[in-house]
């Protein structure tokens, strides 16, 4: 017997409704009944317009920009529901903002990403779940259950069914930098191809120097793989080291998260990358959907079977 809920709700703030509203398609629920609007001096103000006492509930919300404003209303609304007796609260957090603000590089460096979890557990939230964030250890800030879910899968299928299989041996996953490289392997032997890195030096925050190519892509297509893409600088410089440096044929590029900020779309439209594929744990910015070289598809489903299986109890291992 399930003891947390009777009946699954599943409730979304202003972030990402859209994705909210196809996750509920894929499990044939209706969106819950809610509003959140901001008074006149930026306060959030949150109504649940129908009850969820006793309710197993999730509240979707990706806390992208504008952050701040983003995490209140996930804040705000995991407090409503946990007042008005919700049986169990998961908040659901496709994109995890502060995730790389996670420990100290330099001598008083907060460790945001530890303040954001105790924020969203003293809220009220009884579960956490997530994809890709930024740095692994970021589970063990939460003292309550997280579950951190992997685009990778999702890539996989998307270049099995671009690629046909027989040329993967001649194609290779690029890491753009040494960061990366844990990831970027295992998405590689998952589409049994061949691995290489980008070695980089970074000069100053959100700009970098492209040194070399560890590894040979010369003559053959290039997947750059990576978590998330903000002002796309180490990306594009990547890609274009792979073409001037490297020699590579084609440069194709995915990322979990696309932030776009700043002059990231006209760097990618300037870039030698071909085609950039993001998954739609946030909304896209306006200039990057007239973009060509953008794409986007869904990880509704994905998600809707994580919401599943954690209400029914099951394990959710079988989704890596």
């Amino acid at each position: 017997m399930i003891a947390h809920g009777k009946e699954v709700k599943i409730f979304a703030a202003n972030a990402c409704r859209d994705f909210a509203e196809q996750v509920c398609h894929q499990l044939n629920l209706e969106l819950g009944d809610s509003e959140v609007k901001t008074f006149a001096d930026g306060e959030v103000s949150v109504s649940i317009k129908e009850t969820v006492r006793g309710a197993d509930v999730f509240i979707i919300q990706s806390t992208c920009k504008p952050v701040n404003n983003n995490l209140m209303e996930l804040l705000i609304m995991i407090d409503a529901c946990r007042r008005a007796s919700a049986g169990r609260i998961t908040a659901v957090i496709p994109y995890f903002g502060y995730a790389r603000q996670d420990r100290k590089a330099k001598s008083r460096d907060p460790i945001s990403a530890k303040l954001v979890a105790n924020m969203i557990t003293a809220a009220g939230a009884d579960r956490v779940l997530t994809m890709d964030l930024h740095a692994d250890q970021i589970q063990g800030f939460f003292d309550i259950p997280l579950d951190n879910l992997r685009g990778n899968p999702l890539f996989v299928k998307y270049y099995y069914d671009k690629f046909p299989a027989d040329v993967h041996e001649d194609m290779v996953v690029v890491s753009p930098d040494v960061g990366s490289v844990a990831r970027a392997r295992i998405f590689a032997q998952k589409l049994h191809m061949n691995l290489a890195i980008v070695d980089k030096r970074r000069q100053k925050a959100n700009q970098c120097e492209v040194m070399n190519v560890i590894g040979d892509v010369r003559g053959r297509d290039c997947i750059l793989f990576d978590d998330m893409v903000d002002t796309a600088g180490s990306l594009c410089n990547a890609a274009n080291a792979l073409k001037e440096i490297g020699g590579a044929k084609r440069v194709f590029a995915c990322a979990t998260h696309g932030l776009l900020s700043g002059p990231a779309v006209e760097r990618i439209e300037a870039s030698a990358i071909e085609e950039l594929v993001f998954l739609d744990t946030m909304p896209l910015p306006e200039n990057a959907k007239n973009c060509a070289k953008i794409k986007q598809i869904t990880a509704s489903e994905y998600f809707a079977e994580a919401i599943r299986r954690t209400f029914e109890e099951e394990s959710l291992s079988v989704l890596f």
